[in-house]
């Protein structure tokens, strides 16, 4: 089975709606083609139509305009956020710390919320304009560059991820209800939690995991979870890439909920 995502292909699409119409599963289709299940899931729930079903034409149509959509970076497009974060690390206060406090003193407007990794993009990464440069000084590491997260550094890399980037516009826009936000919440020793944030309502689900945080324990526990909702509600679930998720193409087949993950060093 492939590791990489390489977007499908107009054969490809076509195939399987050939192996659809015959009935086959998502397994059955990915073992065809040597493609990840979730590629064939991701694929089928983003471009079938409800009443005509999947289309290849149409499909390929629809790829090919989400390939060419600009992508704005939030605090690019939003000065007036750029500028309120900006007074908050100069009182040298965490990515972390703003985010939270923005969401707190805002919990009825989304224009105002963003992710400490959308500030930390900001600062980091040249070409995204949004805050000065010289503000990498207020904080707290004072580093000039940032490190890798840890689960990033080469340890227990996942594989067939579907990376955020191939996210539907409707969650990117949060214009459709049941795409949610997963995190794994550690407390003291052997002490975790799931949370599932839906990203329309930020309606919040909490996940116990009193047995552990393993791939073999937050996978069931997830999908189970997922399952208890109406099926309008359950339609994609974003993740960082820890290892806690690498048995994400299970929550995908026990589901029919694509799970996305966020990119190093990109915001979501």
């Amino acid at each position: 089975m492939s590791v990489s995502y390489v977007r499908l292909s107009f054969q490809e699409r076509t195939e399987i709606s050939r192996r659809r119409k015959a009935n086959e599963s998502v397994r059955e289709i990915a073992r065809a083609l040597d493609r990840a299940p979730s590629t064939i899931s991701r694929e089928v729930r983003r471009n079938a139509d409800l009443k005509r079903g999947y289309n290849p034409s149409r499909a390929q149509g629809l790829a090919k305009r989400r390939s060419k959509r600009p992508k704005v970076f939030k605090l690019e497009a939003n000065r007036w956020l750029a500028r309120q974060i900006a007074v908050r690390l100069a009182w040298r206060w965490s990515p972390e710390q703003i985010a939270g406090r923005l969401r707190l003193d805002h919990p009825d407007d989304p224009r105002w919320w963003v992710s400490p990794e959308t500030i930390y993009q900001s600062l980091f990464v040249q070409s995204r304009g949004g805050l000065a440069d010289e503000l990498t000084a207020y904080l707290r590491t004072r580093r000039p560059k940032r490190r890798a997260p840890q689960a990033n550094r080469g340890h227990g890399q996942l594989t067939d991820m579907v990376m955020i980037s191939e996210r539907p516009a409707e969650a990117n826009d949060r214009a459709v209800p049941g795409h949610w936000e997963g995190d794994l919440v550690q407390g003291g020793y052997h002490s975790q939690i799931g949370t599932l944030v839906e990203r329309t309502s930020r309606y919040l689900i909490v996940v116990p995991l009193p047995n552990g945080r393993s791939a073999d324990i937050v996978a069931p526990a997830i999908a189970e979870t997922i399952k208890e909702l109406p099926a309008h509600l359950a339609r994609s679930l974003t993740w960082d890439q820890g290892k806690e998720m690498a048995r994400h193409t299970d929550i995908t087949i026990a589901t029919d909920v694509q799970v996305y993950f966020a990119e190093p060093g990109k915001p979501w």
